[in-house]
């Protein structure tokens, strides 16, 4: 089991979270008054340093339609 440091369990929370509420990072990051670029780096970080992040949560860019003619 891997050590964290305050400042690691922080941020991983945050991943967790956004993650569980099934948030695009870029979403969470807003609502929670966060630059997206320190999350970003602080997942890249942690996925280096071999701490776990989970997967991010991507909504789907393109909906189906089906077109009457």
């Amino acid at each position: 089991m891997i050590e964290l440091t305050s400042t690691q369990a922080y941020w991983l929370g945050h991943l967790f979270h956004a993650s569980s509420r099934q948030l695009a990072l870029s979403e969470y990051a807003e609502e929670q008054g966060l630059e997206l670029a320190t999350l970003l780096a602080w997942e890249q970080r942690l996925v280096v340093q071999g701490v776990p992040v989970p997967p991010h949560h991507r909504p789907k860019r393109f909906v189906a339609v089906e077109v009457a003619r």
